[in-house]
């Protein structure tokens, strides 16, 4: 099993205080850490929520969540350094710039974008200004410089290096006027994973991941990142959040799709966000999740 480094980043900052923020503790308290026998390393904890849109971007909080994600990428930085697997528990999305961010200051890399949504709004097209919609287009280097810039490395990863799998959101996204997925970005929405199987679906997206560094000139060695929105699972499995859509993943299936994507040497780190524990009032959601993610873990030996 991984030398699994686990850091807390309850930032809600691109979302609203809901409760997606006692994520982690609902987690840790289902029995995560101890069943991976992890290191708890540590809270990066979120600055000061403001429930106003900034005049000038048009997103809530945009300083606040620049600031966290670069004390973010440093907690994760030092987890990697200490040869460890982080393992990022939210929190809302937007505790993905963090992450790539960190890995973006050692080079090239790829993400595996598991999430119901595409989130690919930009400020105009985003009902209410939360960065928690956006943080995939942020991240390719869309939107203002204040959060699609970061370090001023952005984009933090390439358009063709990130492969979304498992969303459903496109007739949403239509109502809404979200901008498309981009040509280059590798898309694999809920019916063609279902038309694959999970696990085939999950095997070309990592080979997508790793052809494309050998492509670029790289060995791949600078791996890729999983991103976990936990509403990627279907709504009937997994009613714990504050966006639903009908449909999604089963546990199974995303089970098999974490431990196809853990598996080698590829994945880097993963982060679980989303989940909100106030609307899990029996416990029974967390611990089903805490279980999905020790077996996918344990399937690496």
């Amino acid at each position: 099993m991984r030398d699994v480094a686990i850091i807390e980043a309850p930032s809600v900052l691109g979302l609203r205080p809901t409760g997606v923020e006692e994520l982690p503790r609902a987690l840790l308290d289902a029995g995560l850490a101890d069943g991976l026998g992890a290191v708890r390393v540590g809270t990066v904890e979120p600055g000061p929520y403001d429930p106003e849109r900034d005049p000038e971007t048009g997103v809530l909080n945009p300083a606040g969540i620049a600031e966290h994600s670069l004390r973010l990428a440093d907690a994760v930085g030092e987890a990697l350094d200490a040869g460890r697997f982080p393992l990022v528990l939210g929190g809302d999305c937007t505790i993905l710039l963090g992450n790539l961010l960190t890995l973006r200051r050692r080079g090239r890399h790829g993400l595996l974008f598991l999430d119901g949504h595409t989130d690919f709004y930009l400020p105009e097209t985003e009902p209410a200004g939360e960065a928690a919609s956006m943080e995939l287009a942020l991240a390719t280097g869309r939107g203002p410089a204040a959060l699609a810039d970061l370090d001023g490395l952005g984009p933090l990863v390439r358009d063709e290096d990130v492969v979304a799998l498992g969303f459903r959101d496109q007739a949403e996204a239509a109502v809404f006027g979200m901008e498309p997925l981009p040509e280059g970005l590798h898309a694999l929405d809920l019916d063609r994973v279902r038309e694959l199987g999970a696990d085939e679906a999950a095997r070309h997206a990592v080979r997508l991941l790793t052809d494309g560094a050998a492509e670029a000139g790289t060995d791949g060695s600078g791996g890729f990142w999983v991103h976990l929105d936990v509403d990627v699972l279907d709504d009937a499995v997994m009613p714990a959040v504050d966006y639903r859509l009908d449909g999604g993943l089963s546990w199974e299936e995303l089970e098999t799709v974490l431990r196809t994507a853990l598996s080698g040497a590829g994945a880097v780190g993963l982060d679980v966000t989303i989940f909100n524990p106030r609307l899990d009032p029996d416990g029974s959601a967390a611990a089903r999740l805490t279980e999905c993610l020790l077996r996918a873990f344990a399937a690496q030996g």
